[in-house]
């Protein structure tokens, strides 16, 4: 342990520290002017119109209307691709030069481009991410390989909250675990630009097979684009059928290498310690091939994995080293969040006073809690610290105002006409496997030059938090087919910009996408959904049939309205109301959190959980 220790020293105490802070000082000193210089626009990062004219001196309008004789509706929020800054740069009568420059709102993404000098950079552990469907083993999976008692904590055996561990392999390599809670938590990190995994490992569990959450793993996975391996767990098991598996994963994609694919698949038992040993073989082979390093010797930056507030230490967050060397008494800076270092633990609690690229601990010191997958970057200069976090919650604050500009429907058009996409992603639900199987294998037909319909998940059921999480994180567009969210999905959807398609005719649904990928004009009608209630008891009348009592979770439910019953997030009626009251009064709407008793027309067969849907149909103006 020597060398390592005195190289440590020498890199990381005293001048180097200083040396490098100094350096990053002076970089956010020398970022150049923004705006019209000796005739040239100079800009430095993207920018909105209204942001454009403000620097060239013009109005708004005036910009506006220039795209709008081009055949654009755009407004004042929307961001300029670089060709657009030239165009209009030119148009006003000023050439134009684009900076690649630090500044204190791109300091994160300019981690990212950094380049460190061969002879700096060293071998760091890979970072492995296990995911897979409930029960099927993740966390034993683990637990077996750092031969500790982590299940054994775990209330119900299933992993609370985002654990990081890091372990010695028998030929003294490292290999860091990233065990996450769900498949979503992992893709909102990188939506947030967190790569943080090198390789994944799919555990199926030999008796059970694919489950929906595997298939929600496969696409987390994929969408990742990192190394996969199969671990086909509790190969002990009397059902264990693995030739099965292997044929099922195939579908999606999955080819094992005796097939001639890519994908290793190892087979064991997380309980018996099987197969471990080639497991830990396989990911240190793809971590070589992969030629994973980092350079030790420069600020530290990295990921945080989870953080909570703790009512004796303040914030606590859970963090991943990527780059440099993490000390105690740092200066942190993430998002919008800094602090000084007072702590740091490894998994097991051991204090630590450094950690290295691709060691996961726990720090405290930070003035607020972090989110998880905000980057975090070593300062060591707390003025400057405070700068950059107020910097950060101005543009996300920003970031929120224009986040409407996510892909939608009518946006596809300008984005086709403007060259940005070469591919419309897509995310299928619907109800039953056989629409799914009609839909995918309609829509892998659309022939339109130059454009792909990417199909990124085609699965059975209502549309899901998980779902709108991965559309975000891929920019996709959501289509349910006899599929309906609920009003909380609705309200993620909204927030992260995913707009949500809804069909219950095939043909119209294909239609729809490829006029989209054609640049056709957009639908010109469009529903709206007024409301959701849900039936919470049943009462039988002789004259009237069966009366729902109902409880209203969303919106507003009007006598007047179409509906559309939902049992398990899957359409199984439309229709309208045949009569609503409240007690034994008739009414023209319930509102929300109040309850009733209805009737649908021509529908008798209400059950205690459905959802009745009121919408309305409303035509759209096209321009």
């Amino acid at each position: 342990m020597g060398k390592p220790v005195d190289k440590f020293k020498k890199n990381h105490q005293g001048g180097n520290k200083k040396q490098n802070t100094k350096r990053l000082k002076q970089q956010l000193k020398e970022a150049p002017n923004v705006g019209v210089i000796d005739g040239v626009f100079v800009y430095s990062q993207p920018l909105t119109i209204a942001e454009f004219a403000k620097k060239i001196g013009k109005n708004v309008t005036e910009i506006i209307k220039y795209f709008f004789n081009q055949g654009l509706m755009i407004n004042q929020n929307m961001v300029l691709s670089e060709e657009q800054v030239g165009e209009l740069a030119l148009e006003y009568g000023f050439d134009f030069k684009k900076e690649t420059s630090l500044t204190k709102e791109n300091i994160f993404e300019q981690l990212d481009e950094e380049t460190d000098s061969p002879e700096s950079l060293q071998d760091r552990p890979p970072v492995v991410t296990i995911m897979g469907h409930v029960d099927h083993g993740k966390t034993t999976l683990l637990d077996a390989i750092r031969d500790s008692n982590v299940v054994g904590h775990e209330h119900g055996g299933i992993t609370q909250a985002i654990g990081a561990y890091q372990i010695t392999t028998k030929v003294g390599k490292k290999i860091t675990f990233i065990d996450t809670p769900g498949h979503e938590a992992f893709t909102e990190m990188r939506s947030r630009g967190a790569n943080v995994t090198d390789i994944v490992i799919l555990v199926v569990a030999a008796d059970d097979g694919v489950m929906p959450q595997t298939e929600e793993a496969i696409d987390h996975a994929k969408q990742a684009n990192v190394p996969i391996i199969v671990f086909v767990n509790k190969v002990d098991k009397p059902g264990a059928n693995i030739p099965k598996i292997k044929a099922t994963l195939m579908e999606y994609g999955l080819v094992a290498e005796e097939f001639g694919g890519d994908i290793p698949f190892i087979e064991g038992s997380a309980k018996f310690k099987q197969g471990l040993d080639r497991l830990e073989e396989t990911l240190l082979l793809i971590a070589e091939f992969g030629n994973l390093k980092a350079n030790p010797s420069k600020l530290a930056s990295g990921t945080v994995l989870e953080a909570h507030l703790d009512k004796n230490k303040g914030p606590i967050a859970s963090v991943l080293v990527q780059r440099g060397t993490l000390n105690l008494r740092d200066v942190v800076i993430t998002g919008s969040t800094f602090g000084t270092i007072k702590s740091m633990e490894n998994e097991n609690g051991r204090k630590l006073s450094h950690a290295l690229p691709s060691q996961p601990l726990v720090i405290t010191g930070l003035n607020e809690v972090p989110n998880a997958g905000d980057r975090f970057l070593v300062l060591n200069d707390e003025k400057l610290a405070r700068q950059i976090a107020s910097a950060q919650m101005l543009k996300k604050q920003e970031a929120e105002r224009i986040a409407k500009q996510t892909l939608t429907l009518d946006s596809l058009k300008m984005h086709l006409e403007e060259g940005e996409l070469q591919y419309i992603n897509v995310l299928l639900k619907a109800d039953s496997r056989g629409s799914v199987e009609a839909l995918k294998s309609s829509l892998a037909k659309i022939d339109v030059n130059g454009v792909k319909i990417n199909i990124i998940r085609a699965s059975v059921g209502a549309i899901s938090n998980s779902d709108i999480t991965l559309a975000s994180a891929s920019k996709a567009l959501v289509y349910g087919f006899n599929v309906r969210p609920t009003a909380q999905v609705r309200q993620k959807a909204d927030e992260d910009g995913v707009e949500i398609r809804l069909h219950n005719i095939i043909y119209q649904l294909i239609e729809e996408l490829e006029k989209a990928a054609k640049g056709m004009l957009a639908p010109e009608t469009e529903e709206v959904v007024l409301g959701q209630a849900e039936i919470r008891a049943l009462f039988r009348h002789s004259a009237i049939g069966t009366i729902g009592g109902f409880h209203v979770l969303d919106g507003v439910i009007s006598r007047k309205s179409l509906v559309r019953l939902l049992r398990n997030g899957i359409v199984i009626y439309n229709g309208e109301i045949s009569t609503l009251k409240h007690e034994k009064d008739d009414i023209r709407e319930a509102k929300k959190d109040s309850e009733g008793g209805l009737t649908i027309k021509n529908f008798n067969d209400l059950k205690e959980g459905d959802v009745v849907e009121a919408y309305k149909i409303e035509t759209k103006t096209v321009i």
